[in-house]
């Protein structure tokens, strides 16, 4: 089989069971060393657009200002600039997506317990509702592997941390991969795991089910250009040990929304999509210095984004890692 045969049959693999559909001979690479497409603050399809839910108190000092007394002008540029994903949980892990970046909160003046999600501001949908989705999509999917990066922890007492650790494991029991697993599909295929949860908390040491922080390559930067500059410099010093995140995510600052008032984050990222799949397509996963893990992109449902990612295995097949 030609090499540009393989190409098009990895890059056509059912994006809902990709990783099932890949070769056996990709079955024993630990999964750190795979190309897999992530969802850049995956929970943003349902933020609160009530004018009355609160700002997250992570935002600017003079954007909580605006909001209280501005309210009606400056929401709607909040939920523009908010949103990053546009499909639910289980839509974007149709599309391929098996790493989430979780952001979670418990909303100010709340007597309840109930956690939620934010970006901006803080979703409707709690923390519960959408595990319990992820779960139903993984007894549907039962060879497909899913990484929850837990982070940000806004809000959260000691309390509330033990609270979202038995609601994890609570909702996805068995499926949960404990720390001293060997992380290949065919492993944990045999053993049943399909979640490996990291978090970003120091209580994530003293639990055997819990992995440590993914280290997160964020850019900070509004240009394709000056994001691809950034990675191509990071790479030189070598990629992490274990698992790592590639955020292609693009950052929007005060100055660039005041500039562009009409548009959106979807307009920017869409607009430079086409430039940072370009760059994509040029990786190669593995352990070798310079080599990527995690691909992690906003409105990821677009664009051929995760096909583009999953294709790079190919390369694997290819150079033995």
């Amino acid at each position: 089989m030609s090499s540009g045969q393989k190409e098009l049959s990895l890059r056509g693999l059912p994006m809902e069971s990709w990783m099932s559909h890949l070769p056996c001979a990709l079955w024993d690479t630990p999964l750190y060393h795979l190309a897999i497409p992530g969802s850049h603050n995956a929970i943003t399809y349902c933020l609160d657009m009530n004018d009355r839910s609160p700002v997250d108190p992570m935002q600017p000092d003079m954007l909580q200002k605006l909001d209280k007394y501005m309210k009606p002008l400056i929401r709607p540029f909040v939920y523009k600039w908010a949103i990053t994903q546009e499909y639910t949980i289980k839509q974007q892990l149709d599309c391929g997506v098996r790493y989430c970046d979780l952001r979670i909160a418990h909303r100010p003046n709340d007597s309840s317990t109930d956690l939620y999600f934010y970006h901006g501001v803080y979703t409707t949908l709690t923390v519960e509702t959408v595990l319990k989705d992820i779960k139903e999509w993984l007894d549907v999917h039962p060879r497909e592997v899913v990484i929850l990066s837990f982070s940000h922890f806004l809000g959260l007492n000691q309390e509330l941390h033990v609270l979202l650790l038995t609601t994890i494991r609570n909702i996805f029991t068995s499926k949960l991969c404990p720390k001293t697993e060997v992380l290949t599909l065919r492993n944990l295929w045999a053993l049943g795991y399909q979640v490996i949860v990291s978090y970003e908390h120091n209580m994530a040491g003293s639990h055997s089910d819990l992995w440590p922080h993914i280290p997160y390559w964020w850019a900070n930067k509004c240009k394709a250009e000056a994001l691809i500059e950034e990675f191509e410099q990071r790479k030189q010093r070598g990629r992490p040990g274990g698992f790592f995140v590639t955020g292609i995510n693009l950052t929007e600052d005060l100055k660039y929304i005041c500039t562009h008032p009409t548009e959106s984050l979807k307009d920017l990222v869409m607009s430079t999509y086409p430039a940072l799949l370009g760059w994509v397509k040029e990786q190669t996963p593995g352990s070798r210095v310079g080599s990527l893990n995690i691909i992690a992109g906003d409105f990821i449902t677009e664009s051929h984004f995760a096909a583009t990612v999953v294709a790079l295995n190919e390369k694997l097949l290819k150079w033995p890692s």
